[in-house]
């Protein structure tokens, strides 16, 4: 019953599911996303380090008590008391011990490490959110490629039909030409051949299609079995014509806004602070402390009340720690740290250089597509003129088989051109756009 009722649902859910935008997906993905949740919590521990390590400036506090019971088995003196003339003596030979009191610390000065670590774990915070950014950019792009993908294998689909569906025209012209005595059995095989060929291309494009949703889906945690589709905006030619920005624009826009750049900088002012707390392993620390107290015990005649007050005490002092020798462990605090901004160092150099390497890749990418988009509407024109020609001449008997079928695969393919052409030159400019810091719209 219940899975009768879960089918229900998801058939009702495609027959009226809404088709994704890429917004919508994008948008989705940000919301639900694992690894992004992932890095939001990173970035919620940091902020909780950060907090701790600025509630160290603060002096502590602490109440504390302590209570005992002893046993002096061979003890023989006692308390005598004279009653109606009557001594009498008891021996306590258990007794109770009681301690109660407050202590505060607070460190004043350690050479900058408290106050350094809070600046440090302000940029441990920071860098958590940037981190949380540079999965969200990723996650887009991944989403615009897989959008993209599925929006050409879309239009394959729709070509492959389109040439099953004139394969079939043929193949029936053929078998009239053969009951007419115009074309032989095997030349029939060979059209029916084609027809099967295009059939098979059908299953594969729309394997390709489906295999390409399984993967949006996946990126954007969807789980259930319903149908998921995304809405198939007009790419029109122009999109794919529209003005490549420059190389050296869209890099140096990327150097100011990527989060990766800014995480790598922030990582080398983290640096020079973990070495500035390194290097105050080598100064003094000076600490202040106070505390009252007061103590019971049941061995004392006096009355609780009398015991707190005759036993309360409260002191203060301050004490002075020098590092004088310490196994080389603050030089060797010193020197990691120093390695560590030189890996920083040659870490922002890297993410720059693969910035500029990815940047340039959608460059190239796109300027190369754009000029085969151009070349293949030539193509796609002339081959489809052709293709229309050696129809009608087949068809009146000028022209043979393998003419025929040579020409429908020249214009499948150069159909198919246009469209990767078409879809990869949207593509790349809209990650240059997006690299600039833009939207991405399809």
């Amino acid at each position: 019953m219940l899975i009768t009722l879960l089918l229900t649902v998801c058939t009702i859910h495609a027959q009226t599911s809404r088709q994704w935008t890429l917004k919508e997906c994008i948008d989705y993905a940000i919301a639900n996303n694992i690894s992004l949740k992932k890095t939001v919590l990173a970035r919620q521990s940091s902020i909780e380090d950060l907090k701790q390590s600025t509630a160290e400036l603060l002096p502590s506090l602490s109440a504390s008590t302590n209570h005992s019971v002893g046993y002096r088995p061979w003890v023989n003196d006692g308390v005598s008391t004279v009653s109606n003339g009557t001594v009498a003596t008891s021996v306590n030979k258990s007794y109770y011990n009681g301690s109660y009191g407050i202590n505060a610390s607070w460190t004043v000065w350690n050479g900058g490490q408290n106050t350094k670590t809070v600046r440090l774990n302000k940029i441990t915070a920071q860098q958590a959110e940037l981190d949380s950014a540079v999965t969200a950019n990723s996650i887009q792009e991944q989403i615009a490629q897989l959008y993209v993908q599925i929006l050409y294998q879309k239009e394959a689909v729709s070509v492959n039909e389109m040439s099953y569906n004139t394969s079939v025209k043929n193949e029936a012209r053929g078998k009239e030409m053969v009951e007419a005595g115009q074309m032989s059995k095997a030349d029939l095989a060979q059209l029916t051949a084609q027809t099967a060929q295009d059939k098979y291309n059908i299953v594969e494009a729309q394997s390709n299609l489906a295999n390409y949703k399984l993967q949006l889906k996946q990126l954007l945690e969807i789980t259930d079995d319903c149908e998921f589709d995304i809405a198939s905006p007009t790419s029109s030619d122009a999109q794919a014509l529209a003005e490549i920005p420059s190389l050296q624009s869209v890099y140096e826009t990327a150097l100011g806004t990527r989060p990766e750049i800014e995480n790598g900088r922030l990582a080398i002012d983290g640096s020079e602070l973990s070495i500035d707390i390194a290097k105050a392993g080598h100064l003094p620390t000076l600490s202040i402390t106070g505390g009252v107290g007061t103590s019971t015990t049941s061995m004392n005649s006096k009355g609780w009340g009398q015991q707190f007050k005759t036993n309360f005490d409260a002191s203060v002092g301050a004490s002075i720690s020098v590092p004088i020798f310490d196994n080389r462990k603050t030089k060797t605090a010193i020197n990691k740290a120093r390695i560590q901004y030189e890996e920083n160092v040659l870490g922002l150099q890297e993410t720059q250089k693969q910035l500029y390497s990815t940047i340039e890749g959608y460059w190239l990418d796109a300027n190369t597509n754009q000029q085969k988009f151009k070349a293949a509407c030539v193509s796609v024109e002339s081959e489809q003129a052709s293709y229309d020609l050696l129809s009608e001449q087949f068809r009146l008997g000028l022209k043979n088989i393998v003419e025929l079928m040579t020409g429908k695969t020249n214009l499948l393919i150069a159909q198919q051109n246009r469209l990767q052409s078409k879809y990869m030159s949207i593509l790349d400019i809209q990650m240059l756009n997006f690299y600039k810091g833009l939207n991405m719209n399809l």
